[in-house]
């Protein structure tokens, strides 16, 4: 296993870990106020300001009404507006559920039924919906910029309730395992489940002495992060945590564009930057690329859906600093197992397409359909323990269950293999392995071996039924501007490549193909579209 360089994920200044983020944002205050723990646009605050602030947010939530463990939504693009309810909300005791702003409206009326949140925080972009989700069901509406029509602004709500209660009594005191955050699963094979997140899981606090983690794991005084993926996904989110319990400062975009992710690693000198394959991708064609001065990043991490070796390849060349493979689930807090900078100058193919190895206080176990462990090799369902791990999901007792069993291990639902080094390969969720002629088909495995031919821009790999074989594999294909590739030259190029049970026995042109806001392939809608299909296209 590679010999990460580490460092103690203590308190600033102590031996002892911070166990709430109530506590990492206070400590960081008293030992670093001055500093810029959010940029958001034009707006900066210190950790001394956000501290205060996020103080009179919590008193504010309490002086509305909230109880303990009473849940807050917020329905907005980026913004440090998010991070300060996450941080007055775990202060409060209370519960911050952020809301997918890209759902179609049935969708969110799903989320916000099972939450039942008290109050409604909601971007400019959103208050017209906000206020028509709020109809009958009891939330309080609030604009988390400035008013609008009959909607209080943030500034004024504040100003109403946090004065005269902030006197009053002092805020509860948070415990490490009070659920902070519900996340909703993206949603890829079925229903979204509210994934509930502690202080714990998101500190990632073990009992007794603190984690020791590799450098490009942590964030330090004086580093800058970019916040690029959505907050209302555990990578955005995870991400800025992450540097404020570093002490570092967190630069939040409103949204990912390529123009505004390298602009703001030039203007803001970014140490660190977390992105999903999708958008390294979309970065690589941008015109700076060779040209900019992006000297400052020491570090690209990219997780969230498999990366393509040639992608990879362009990339690390593009950018000359170093890459992580992450891999995690919102189930388990983001990121359990990481591919090194070092692993990533692997002279051994099957290490770069690997996920790399678990993080300290990570277990991982590879599970067959009965839940016995498999051998080093074997490929079975991934399981993990650690104190990340979730604890359970909303209102869901049995899924909850038959998720996470009495000894803390999480199934997550992928199928992946451990080699004899401890490192982890992940191949695709259980539910999208390809079952053709008898044999498991991994759509990653297909798609790796189309991507590298020069005419295909993007690729998904997928299984339609078929009399014969019971799942025939099919590719879609997004082909590059200008090219004319056609099914047979897909095919052919896939058969020198990999086995021939593997080799598609259809293809499909798209001009894109649907993904979900945290760059996961929606290979269920792809399913439903092509099932009636029965030649190539």
């Amino acid at each position: 296993m590679a010999d990460h360089a580490s460092t103690a994920m203590a308190a600033p200044g102590t031996g002892v870990p911070a166990c709430t983020i109530g506590d990492v944002i206070r400590r960081q205050a008293r030992e670093r106020g001055d500093a810029t723990a959010l940029v958001f646009g034009e707006r900066r605050l210190t950790y001394a300001c956000l501290d205060r602030r996020t103080d009179r947010i919590a008193h504010a939530l309490l002086a509305a009404g909230l109880k303990q463990g009473d849940r807050l939504a917020y329905l907005g693009k980026n913004s440090d507006r998010h991070f300060e309810l996450l941080v007055a909300a775990a202060k409060a005791r209370l519960v911050l559920v952020p809301l997918n702003w890209r759902l179609a409206r049935p969708e969110l009326e799903f989320q916000i039924d099972d939450a039942a949140p008290r109050i409604l925080f909601a971007g400019p972009e959103f208050l017209h919906a906000a206020k028509d989700l709020a109809a009958d069901r009891g939330m309080a509406v609030i604009a988390a910029e400035v008013e609008q029509g009959d909607v209080p602004g943030f500034e004024d709500w504040l100003a109403a309730r946090s004065g005269a209660a902030s006197g009053a009594t002092p805020l509860p005191v948070a415990e490490p395992d009070d659920v902070v955050l519900i996340m909703y699963t993206s949603g890829t094979t079925g229903r979204p489940k509210g994934a509930m997140l502690s202080h714990r899981s998101l500190l990632r606090v073990a009992d007794g002495a603190p984690l020791v983690e590799p450098d490009f794991f942590i964030w330090r005084p004086g580093e800058v992060a970019l916040i690029a993926m959505p907050t209302f996904h555990v990578g955005g989110t995870g991400q800025g945590l992450r540097a404020l319990k570093g002490g570092a400062t967190a630069v939040i975009l409103k949204e990912f564009s390529v123009d505004a992710v390298l602009e703001a690693v030039v203007a803001h000198r970014v140490d660190k930057l977390f992105l999903v394959p999708s958008a390294i991708h979309a970065v690589l064609q941008h015109p700076s690329i060779g040209t900019a001065d992006y000297s400052c990043l020491r570090y690209i991490l990219y997780g969230a859906s498999p990366i393509p070796a040639d992608l990879l390849r362009t990339a690390m060349a593009a950018f000359g600093c170093g890459f992580v493979q992450m891999y995690g689930a919102t189930e388990t807090s983001g990121t359990i197992t990481a591919l090194s900078p070092e692993d990533h100058l692997s002279d051994d193919p099957a290490r770069l397409t690997s996920a790399g190895a678990p993080l300290p206080g990570v277990e991982i176990v590879i599970l067959d359909d009965n839940g016995v462990s498999l051998p080093a090799g074997e490929p079975g369902e991934i399981a993990v323990r650690s104190v990340a791990n979730m604890a359970g999901y909303w209102q869901l007792p049995v899924e909850t269950a038959g998720t996470v069993d009495a000894q803390g291990w999480l199934r997550t639902g992928d199928v992946g293999r451990l080699d004899a080094d401890g490192y982890l390969t992940v191949f695709d969720r259980v539910k999208d392995m390809i079952i053709s002629g008898g044999e498991n088909v991994y759509p990653a495995e297909v798609e790796n071996a189309i991507f590298s031919h020069p005419a295909v821009q993007d690729v998904a790999a997928i299984g339609l039924p078929d009399p014969r074989w019971g799942e025939k594999v099919t590719a879609i294909v997004v082909r590059q501007p200008g090219q004319n590739v056609d099914a047979d030259a897909i095919i052919a190029w896939a058969r020198g490549r990999i086995a021939a049970f593997k080799v598609p026995k259809a293809v499909h042109f798209v001009d894109a193909l649907p993904r979900n806001p945290s760059g996961k392939i929606l290979r269920r809608e792809l399913r439903d579209r092509f099932a009636a299909s029965t030649e190539a296209s």
